[in-house]
């Protein structure tokens, strides 16, 4: 049976994220996001998944910047993609759950996505934890989870990256 294997993305890994990240969101706009968040120095944590030494997966944290009474940086999921010839295999889970344990550890207490809720609500993603934010995105996709004490309000900042979407 094989494996998934998931570390951190290194630069020699960009040609083959684009190559997923295109797949999975059957067009370059994404693509163009992973690209311009990492050349603006946005990504808080990047990781990839291979199987088989094949790299099939990959999940982008960017830095978001929660603004209001009590200002303070967050994370924004943004993308998550698995190649589409590997879907349903616990790839995109894996992925997430790597994610957040890693993120706990570099002390980052509020991650915010916009994806469907069917999904993410296993992961601890709740619309009613985003609810109480400003957003360009505010609606029934936008979710946020804590692994820490976090505010309950104020208005979401995205990386500059987010504009061309």
């Amino acid at each position: 049976m094989s494996s998934i294997s998931i570390r951190p993305a290194q630069p020699e890994d960009r040609s083959l994220i684009t190559g997923v990240v295109e797949d999975a969101f059957e067009g370059p706009d994404e693509a163009r996001l992973v690209q311009q968040l990492s050349n603006n120095g946005d990504i808080v944590l990047e990781l990839v998944a291979s199987l088989d030494g094949i790299l099939v997966g990959h999940i982008l944290f960017s830095r978001l910047r929660v603004e209001g009474e009590n200002s303070f940086d967050a994370v924004a999921l943004a993308p998550l993609s698995v190649a589409s010839n590997h879907h349903g295999k616990g790839i995109g889970s894996a992925l997430i759950n790597a994610a957040h344990e890693q993120l706990v550890l570099l002390g980052e207490t509020l991650s915010v996505v916009l994806g469907d809720p069917g999904y993410y609500g296993r992961f601890g993603y709740t619309t009613a934890r985003a609810s109480g934010f400003a957003s360009q995105y505010q609606g029934e996709y936008l979710q946020a989870q804590t692994f820490g004490h976090a505010p309950l309000s104020g208005t979401l900042v995205y990386a500059k990256a987010f504009e061309g979407l």
